[in-house]
């Protein structure tokens, strides 16, 4: 009792606190205090003195840039998805919610309906002052509010500073082009560029990929999930110190080149002083210390870039930091040593509308206690651990001219209402200097050649991790053409079965975080997919050749799609890099799928590429019946219109497609195609699709459906089998056969691997009931 007694007495003391703060809350605010913690003083004398003596802010600005890094960050949000879902979801936002938000008072002020911005594309990113704290106050706002929830799970909507859309822009990447993000986490540059290789929505398979490569391996896995959400098979996640990121190789034709970029994106890590406006830690963390220490890293990424860049190729280097020596000292650093094999490209009218001002030309350096140095020569030596040259600007006026450093773009905050930011943009004239050499002359033997020790101009001393990338060093005259030659002699399939891609052996890559399964791809003549293709109906065109799993051994449960071109890179690096993550998930095995013809059914995650080259089991569905089918759960053949119950009522039990075209003469109805996988039973029909998705279709045709509803029916839905009935629906995967989807990672961390998001299908119940399988939590 006396145990109890003091536990009660605690709790009434408890909340009498709680009752006794809320009452002298403006007390406690009106001394600087919010929900109990200090606010953060925004002053900084030395940020303010450093970037005044840099004179980064034209004349007459300092006041306005000051008051704008004070204020609060507008919330940005970006439309995302391919084009005709997207256009669809830009359509509700401005002719529903919008309109809702106009004439709208929350507290007796006005509330500022969302903008978009100027200099985006196609109105498909938009910015608001809203908060959060607003967003919940009144009903119609709270019902905005659920819906930018919800359409962000599912990955239609972005939450992304409006900064960070630009160098993906300015990259102008196309569907053809092989593009690498060298700093990828966590992943929205990464959906933008995925977007723009879907540019067509019609070609499942574009030509190009994009790899995605990040040094922290747990941040890999929220990269995963985001590039997940478009379900893209031309899209890997790899694991890497971008400033030795491993250089691959391809077969073409039977012979084997080094992979060349047409695009990468280069967001290096940097002091971030252009987020003080979010991030408000950095006005009292801020040291010019930061910025000396980061240069170094940077300069050896962005010339890591450079080299893996094909000549006639775009690189875009930015930062989140206002700093000259993360800036344009690094941009004037590759310049200088590239030796004309680099320029910066003039992209001044690419983004109309957008407000920025040109980099520096001159700049100086000050260490972490005020003290400035204008060149390399007035830095006493025991600084020069410190500081290095190549944070100066170059001496020679002529050389500085040459480099147009004007082009670069800094952002500024107080004019355009953003954070800060820095991007240049990098075009390949030519081979590095240290990659080349005379051509060697018809039937010349090569003579053995004396090890020569890295250049100054070579940035990845001690960070070598191939063969190529060491006898580059050895050799630093040999060019990006003449690698062609030592890449067939490094072809090492020998040494391992053919079509398994495993995880790098320890000796050749020191491994972090989880390991991984290997990537086994399908063999020709392997048993298991005629039995698919009958079923089906599959296209004689369907690559068969790109489907994968993720195990060596036992039976394959679930079925992975990559491109043509990345199952090449895939078959010849296995040992070069780490792959987190590659495919979309296309199928996934039925336990009893003996029973139907075909052990696998089909997955509504890679459902849009597989689409194409199905040529049975699909219902061609009207707007009605895809409301059904999305609102009740098993709903018998006879509700459905008599169109599609034709085509169901004498098809076979097992997986099917239903497919929505819509109707151009009914601008009113949804104007986007939607394909959904179901599940044809005894008398009924149902869906496998991810609640999120359920609920984004179910908008996109005007219901509005509340976030904790279950779908009609779900309790004791119509038709809907009984436990003793699976055969209504595929049995879930047994606990004795688990396989981890690509990128799954360790089961002590599901909630950032890409099986995080499980298909809301049987494979996501216990026990693959039918009836409960799937449904709305």
């Amino acid at each position: 009792m006396g145990r109890r007694s003091r536990g009660r007495r605690l709790q009434q003391q408890q909340q009498q606190q709680r009752l006794g703060s809320a009452e002298d809350g403006g007390k406690r605010n009106g001394a600087g205090w919010e929900g109990g913690y200090p606010e953060i003083v925004k002053e900084n004398k030395l940020f303010e003195h450093y970037y005044q003596e840099l004179k980064i802010v034209p004349e007459g600005e300092w006041d306005q840039f000051m008051g704008a890094l004070r204020e609060p960050l507008p919330a940005t949000l970006r439309i995302t998805g391919y084009k005709s879902h997207a256009k669809e979801i830009l359509h509700c936002l401005k002719n529903k919610y919008f309109k809702e938000l106009e004439d709208l008072e929350v507290d007796g002020q006005k509330v500022e309906v969302p903008q978009p911005l100027s200099w985006y594309p196609e109105e498909l990113a938009w910015h608001t002052n809203l908060s959060r704290k607003i967003l919940r106050k009144s009903p119609q706002l709270e019902k905005f509010h659920q819906f930018l929830v919800s359409e962000t799970e599912s990955g239609n909507i972005s939450r992304q500073e409006a900064v960070s859309m630009i160098p993906p822009l300015l990259l102008n990447a196309h569907p053809h082009h092989k593009i690498l993000d060298m700093c990828a986490a966590p992943g929205s540059k990464t959906t933008q560029l995925i977007e723009m290789l879907h540019a067509d929505m019609n070609v499942p398979f574009p030509e190009g990929f994009v790899i995605a490569n990040d040094v922290d391996n747990r941040r890999c896995y929220l990269l995963v999930h985001q590039a997940k959400r478009l379900g893209s098979p031309c899209i890997m996640v790899v694991n890497h110190d971008a400033s030795c990121i491993p250089r691959l190789q391809v077969d073409v034709n039977g012979r084997k080149e080094i992979l060349f970029y047409d695009r990468i994106l280069c967001d290096v890590p940097c002091s971030g002083d252009g987020t003080m406006r979010k991030n408000v830690d950095v006005w009292k963390k801020w040291s010019a210390l930061n910025s000396l220490q980061l240069h170094g890293l940077q300069l050896r990424i962005a010339t890591r870039g450079a080299e893996q860049l094909v000549e006639g190729g775009r690189m875009v280097y930015s930062t989140c930091s206002l700093n000259p020596i993360e800036d344009e000292a690094v941009i004037a650093s590759l310049l200088e040593k590239s030796e004309g094999a680099l320029e910066l490209a003039d992209v001044s009218s690419e983004l109309p509308g957008l407000k920025w001002v040109p980099g520096l030309s001159q700049w100086k350096v000050m260490t972490k206690d005020g003290q400035w140095f204008t060149s390399w020569d007035d830095v006493p030596h025991n600084r020069h651990t410190q500081i290095r040259p190549t944070m100066f600007p170059p001496k020679d006026p002529e050389k500085l001219q040459a480099m147009h450093l004007e082009r670069c773009l800094r952002i500024l905050p107080h004019h355009q209402n953003t954070g800060g930011f820095f991007v240049a943009v990098l075009v390949k004239k030519a081979s590095m200097p240290w990659n080349k050499r005379p051509p060697k002359l018809q039937g010349e033997l090569a003579e053995p050649r004396a090890p020569v020790p890295p250049s100054p101009a070579e940035p990845m001393a001690g960070c070598t991790s191939d063969t190529s990338e060491l006898e580059s060093k050895l050799a630093p005259g040999i060019s990006d053409t003449g690698a062609v030659e030592r890449a067939e002699n490094m072809d090492s399939s020998g040494s391992k079965r053919d079509g398994v891609c495993g995880p790098p052996p320890s000796k050749k890559m020191k491994l972090f975080g989880f390991k991984e399964d290997p990537f086994v791809f399908i063999p020709e003549d392997d048993p298991l997919f005629p039995p698919i293709q009958k079923f089906y109906a599959l296209d004689p065109s369907f690559p068969k050749t790109n489907l994968l799993t993720r195990t060596t051994e036992g039976k394959k449960r679930q079925l992975y799609m990559v491109s043509k071109e990345l199952r090449n890179v895939l078959l010849n690096n296995s040992e070069r890099m780490k792959v987190i993550n590659t495919g979309i998930k296309v199928w996934c095995r039925n336990n009893s799928g003996e029973e139907f013809d075909c052990a696998f059914r089909l997955a509504q995650e890679g459902i849009y590429t597989l689409y194409p080259f199905i040529n049975s089991r699909i219902i061609t569905v009207s707007i009605e019946d895809v409301q059904v089918l999305l609102t009740q759960e098993n709903p018998f053949f006879r509700k459905l219109s008599s169109e599609a119950y034709s085509q169901v009522k004498d098809m076979a039990k097992g997986s099917v497609v239903l497919k929505y075209e819509p109707d151009p003469t009914k601008p009113d109805t949804l104007q986007c195609p939607i394909v959904l996988c179901g599940w044809r039973g005894k008398a009924s029909v149902r869906t496998f699709v991810p609640r999120n998705e359920r609920l984004h279709y179910l908008r996109m045709m005007g219901l509005e459906v509340p976030v904790g509803k279950k779908r009609e029916g779900a309790a004791a839905a119509p038709g809907a089998a009984s436990p003793a009935e699976p055969e209504d629906g595929p049995g879930a995967p047994s606990p004795a056969e688990p396989e981890h989807g690509p990128g799954a990672g360790s089961p002590a961390e599901p909630e950032v691997g890409a099986g995080a998001e499980q298909e809301a299908g049987p494979d996501a119940s216990s026990g693959g009931d039918p009836a409960e399988a799937g449904l709305p939590r």
